[in-house]
């Protein structure tokens, strides 16, 4: 398989918003085409807060990672908080995950990041597979309080 891994571009919208709606059916969960499309014109931006990866094969978008800069107070420098990564069922086993999340470990060195770092839900575990390979798990339980 030829593949292409390349930052997102505003063409990209109408595929992105494919691969993205998968994303949310996988986690049981659905937003309003103005956030989807709120969220596509931030990754687009380029303007260091956001960002994301894309793999393509012969025209299509096959995966993605989304990504955020954020600061932290144990550090100086920033963190790179890696908020989604999804490729399409009939593409995984392919190392592709695994390309998406070390593109992002790149741009993240060259922004003088401290640290990359993600969740996963506890049961997935095909994806645990992968990233237990690649980072660490360092045991934090994530706690959550929606504020609206």
């Amino acid at each position: 398989m030829t593949t292409i891994l390349r930052k997102l571009k505003e063409q990209d919208y109408s595929q992105w918003l494919v691969l993205w709606k998968a994303y949310q059916h996988f986690y049981q969960v659905s937003s309003h085409d103005e956030l989807s499309q709120l969220t596509f014109n931030r990754l687009i931006q380029r303007s260091n807060e956001m960002g994301c990866f894309i793999v393509e094969n012969k025209g299509q978008l096959i995966g993605f990672v989304h990504y955020i800069y954020h600061l932290s107070t144990w550090t100086e420098g920033q963190y790179c908080y890696l908020q989604d990564l999804f490729v399409m069922k009939n593409q995984r086993a392919q190392g592709l995950g695994k390309q998406l999340i070390e593109a992002v470990y790149v741009e993240a060195e060259s922004q003088k990041c401290t640290r990359v770092y993600w969740l996963t839900h506890k049961d997935n575990h095909i994806a645990r597979k992968l990233y237990n390979n690649i980072a660490e798990n360092v045991g934090f339980i994530q706690y959550r309080k929606n504020i609206s």
